[in-house]
């Protein structure tokens, strides 16, 4: 399943706008609230799809009957740039468990790279609601590697991946690759770069929350 959120006009993709938007990138404050705001609209719209059951509620006149959730996800997030989509996402999810993953490309001088995964710390998965949050999911390879790395700590039930902004390319590559994953998306592009960079994409979305980089 795909869900592209900007499907229809809402407030996120006015957001996703701003994201876009060189003139507002350069406020990073604003560009990290915007991915947050994101991240609790993706995360609505992940519960509507979560299992939920009926708890009696009593209020000072009476008793109510609740839909809540049945159980708390796993939110998952590849540092660093998945960080302010993270925050977004358990603001809702505020009770949920946390898993944090080191997974970056390493360039060669050819132009190509790799992914390399240096850590991961992560609670039992066994028969868990995984939600794994990454800002731009481009080739896709990062999430895989994360994935499948993820699923040495345990089979999770289900899998959602929650992105700001997806390239078709990327989206086929996990479909293929985690054919049970759900994905949602703030929007779709269609292109991506020899580089494996979407466009018209945003940039480098870890640079723009959190400052440049050294390539070293």
């Amino acid at each position: 399943m795909i869900k592209n959120l900007s499907e229809n006009h809402s407030l996120l993709t006015n957001w996703i706008s701003e994201l876009r938007d060189v003139e507002v990138q350069h406020d990073r404050m604003r560009f990290r609230k915007n991915l947050e705001r994101i991240g609790e609209i993706l995360a609505y719209e992940i519960s509507k799809e979560l299992p939920f059951e009926v708890k009696e509620t009593q209020t000072p006149l009476g008793f109510s009957d609740s839909k809540v959730l049945k159980e708390q996800p796993v939110l998952a997030t590849i540092l660093r740039a998945g960080l302010a989509l993270h925050q977004g996402l358990l603001n809702y999810f505020d009770k949920a468990d946390n898993a944090f993953i080191s997974a970056y490309r390493k360039h060669h001088k050819d132009g190509t790279f790799e992914i390399e995964v240096e850590y991961i710390s992560s609670p039992e998965l066994d028969d868990r609601i995984l939600i794994i949050s990454d800002p731009m999911l481009a080739t896709g390879a990062s999430l895989v590697k994360t994935i499948r790395h993820l699923k040495l700590e345990g089979g999770p039930r289900e899998i959602h991946i929650a992105a700001a902004i997806a390239c078709v390319e990327g989206i086929e590559y996990v479909s293929r690759e985690v054919p049970e994953a759900k994905i949602w998306c703030g929007d779709i592009d269609e292109e991506l770069t020899a580089k494996g960079y979407i466009v018209p994409g945003l940039g480098d979305a870890g640079d723009l929350a959190y400052g440049s980089k050294s390539q070293s």
